[in-house]
């Protein structure tokens, strides 16, 4: 019992530790990688981002020719 005592106390105190953080380390680093369905997502809303912004650009454009001074109104 006595001579298994030292290498598991080395073992807890030394190996254990470092262990542990290499593993979280490496976990967190994958998961912070876009996977593909969040990649596919992200140009979801890119897309529906830029139509967005044409349809707004559309809106003041007619904004513009019926009414002039709706952007001084604000």
């Amino acid at each position: 019992m006595e001579w298994t005592f030292v290498p598991i106390v080395l073992f807890l105190v030394i190996v254990a530790p470092i262990w542990l953080i290499l593993h979280y380390a490496t976990r967190n680093s994958a998961s912070k990688r876009l996977t593909s369905k969040d990649e596919a997502l992200l140009e979801e809303l890119h897309a529906n981002a830029r139509k967005m912004e044409e349809r707004i650009h559309n809106l003041e454009r007619i904004l513009d020719a019926d009414s002039p001074e709706w952007r001084n109104t604000q």
